[in-house]
């Protein structure tokens, strides 16, 4: 479905919560459309496969994480051309439309750091209970797998119960993300968005077992309208979000 020829945040986001998200053909392609697929991917928070060997690399700190640090950034390179791919979805004005979406709190990054170069990263879209990753890359080994690790650690720590991959790719399969109809989506969905995640700049107290958002500032959403926080905060340690990907399963 072609979408409207200028698209707003406040469009975009009324579509997320009715089971779409708007695309380009290729980069250079001014044309968007609405896409709702028949079957939808996903990767359930409890369902994470992390293998040894990723679970090593980040438990080493080996990358800093950060939250929102350069979203722009992270944004340009997924839109990028890179190794294995010629053409990407993600056309100026989808680039121009999501970091309004993050100005106003409703998007959201991870950035991976190496050497204080970024190498790898994500983003997605927050609202209400679920969040929307859109595209991730990489420049390093794992990189954007250790981005991943540490997303669904955040979204478990901060009250998500939904993470949409939009499309099953065999990379996103490998770590656990599994393919659904579109109707047991719009059901997960629609659960979702009763729900407050909250998307927490700074790591919860280590320890303990219980996690409790409150405990970490954050930035977020309430309803149609951006609540801005601080952006940043000290990568969290590799040990503590493993933890928390094991406490939800």
């Amino acid at each position: 479905m072609r979408a409207p020829t200028r698209l707003t945040p406040e469009l975009v986001l009324r579509a997320y919560a009715a089971g779409l998200f708007p695309m380009a053909e290729t980069r250079d392609d001014p044309t968007l459309y609405w896409v709702s697929p028949d079957v939808r991917g996903i990767i359930p928070l409890d369902g994470l496969h992390v293998s040894h060997r990723l679970a090593r690399t980040v438990r080493s700190e080996r990358f800093k994480i950060t939250s929102d640090q350069d979203f722009p950034a992270v944004i340009a390179t997924c839109a990028a051309p890179g190794q294995g791919r010629t053409e990407t979805w993600i056309n100026p004005e989808i680039e121009a439309l999501y970091i309004e979406l993050f100005q106003r709190g409703h998007a959201h990054s991870l950035e991976c750091w190496l050497d204080g170069e970024l190498v790898g990263g994500l983003y997605g879209v927050k609202l209400g209970g679920a969040f929307f990753g859109e595209s991730m890359f990489s420049r390093a080994r794992d990189a954007s797998k250790v981005a991943l690790v540490h997303l669904v650690a955040r979204l478990s720590a901060g009250g998500f119960c939904l993470l949409d991959t939009q499309f099953l790719t065999a990379h996103l399969a490998s770590m656990g993300a599994i393919e659904i109809p579109r109707t047991q989506y719009q059901d997960l969905l629609d659960d979702a968005l009763t729900r407050s995640g909250l998307w927490l700049r700074h790591c919860p107290e280590p320890g303990g077992s219980k996690i409790l958002p409150s405990l970490g500032p954050l930035s977020g959403d309430t309803g149609l309208t951006g609540v801005v926080g601080g952006t940043g905060g000290p990568s969290w340690p590799g040990w503590f979000v493993l933890q928390l990907i094991t406490q939800t399963s």
